[in-house]
């Protein structure tokens, strides 16, 4: 009997020392962890940490304003929920929520979430375990219509040109936000920012055709300096995202350097037929993956989905199959806006039954196994 509860004191010893080693090791390597901002906390060399550690289990499930809206219902300040824990019983890993308007001064975003509401949610995500990330899109500034306006502007914000001051003033609202974002014990909640997307496109005023590649490269460049030199803002990770390509090339078009980016992105819909969405997926991941592989950076699917989730067996049968063994961090779905504008499923949506087996796969990251990557 003595033998016996001398055994189990020994085994209580070798595990816990073998958790503080493992938790020692992951410090350690939080630390070590280089950034565009060289000046980033530690929390935000953990969260780079923890994005590079997701492909060695699986990839996080993402998606859009999960805690703010849903299908029939928006979150009031006091509601903890989303379609997603609506269906499978759990919530997504990976948080997406829009800054658009906030240079404003709007009290709601472009999709009339309540700016105030959303740092709550922000801070019980990261409570929670999840990943955040922050999309941005500003105001043409030039026209003063939606993002989606694309009348040339790049240029006018710039340093030197006419608009640049109040680009400047909309650019302190961001950093004021993002340093407003702390956690119970006041230390900075980390959030991957993803400013100035799809930028391969044309409808943006950012876009393709509405600039030139090294006017984007100055705006991406400068956006980064001012947030972190001159406002102290150092709880960023940088993704830069493209929509689809068609090739490496076009990928870095508009690249601004590695010294500027922490981590790649790809914005992947399904638009077309399943079999032309096949093909996107595993051509333009596996692209990805090459640049990422030389530039050592980590990268993700940073939007994308079938609108209203058309196909029963999507994703299981399309979605995994098809970037399950491509070495993504996450995939990230669009918002549940509209009856007619829903990127996951809700309780007796036609793919439920399928998105809950998609849940349960071991590959695939929810928020009660991402939070074990920590």
């Amino acid at each position: 009997m003595i033998y016996n509860r001398l055994s189990k004191y020994l085994l209580i010893i070798v595990l816990g020392s073998t958790f503080l080693s493992c938790k020692t090791s992951l410090m350690k390597e939080s630390s070590a962890q280089v950034l565009a901002d060289r000046n980033a906390d530690m929390s935000t060399k953990h969260l780079m940490m923890r994005i590079k550690e997701i492909p060695k289990t699986g990839y996080a499930f993402g998606h859009q304003d999960a805690t703010a809206y849903g299908m029939g219902w928006k979150n009031n300040g006091n509601d903890h929920r989303s379609d997603v824990h609506d269906v499978t019983g759990d919530f997504p890993g990976v948080y997406g929520f829009e800054l658009g308007h906030l240079e404003l001064g709007h009290t709601q975003n472009l999709d009339t979430v309540n700016f105030k509401l959303m740092g709550n949610l922000i801070k019980k995500a990261h409570k929670n375990g999840g990943i955040i990330t922050l999309s941005w899109h500003p105001d043409n500034p030039v026209t003063l219509k939606s993002a989606w306006d694309p009348s040339p502007a790049v240029s006018e914000v710039l340093q030197g040109g006419a608009l640049h001051p109040k680009f400047r003033s909309w650019l302190i609202k961001v950093a004021d936000f993002m340093k407003s974002l702390k956690s119970d014990s006041g230390k900075p909640i980390p959030v991957v920012f993803r400013p100035y997307h799809e930028m391969n496109g044309s409808w943006f005023w950012w876009g393709h055709g509405n600039c030139t590649p090294e006017e984007f490269k100055r705006l991406w460049i400068e956006t980064f300096e001012f947030l972190t030199i001159n406002n102290n803002v150092h709880n960023l990770l940088y993704c830069y995202s493209t929509d689809a390509i068609k090739d490496e090339g076009e990928y870095l078009k508009f690249y601004p350097g590695d010294e500027y980016v922490d981590i790649l992105g790809i914005d992947l819909y399904h638009k077309n037929s399943t079999e032309e969405y096949i093909q996107l997926l595993n051509n333009n991941l596996n692209i990805l993956a090459k640049i990422a592989k030389k530039k050592k950076k980590p990268y993700a699917m940073t939007e994308g989905g079938l609108n209203m989730v058309t196909v029963d067996n999507w994703w299981t049968e399309v979605l995994d199959k098809n970037i399950a063994d491509k070495g993504i961090s996450w995939a990230l779905f669009w918002r549940n806006a509209w009856p007619n504008h829903y990127y996951v499923p809700f309780k007796g949506q036609k793919s439920s039954p399928d998105f809950i087996k998609f849940q349960k796969l071991p590959n695939v990251l929810f928020l009660k196994k991402l939070k074990k990557i920590n």
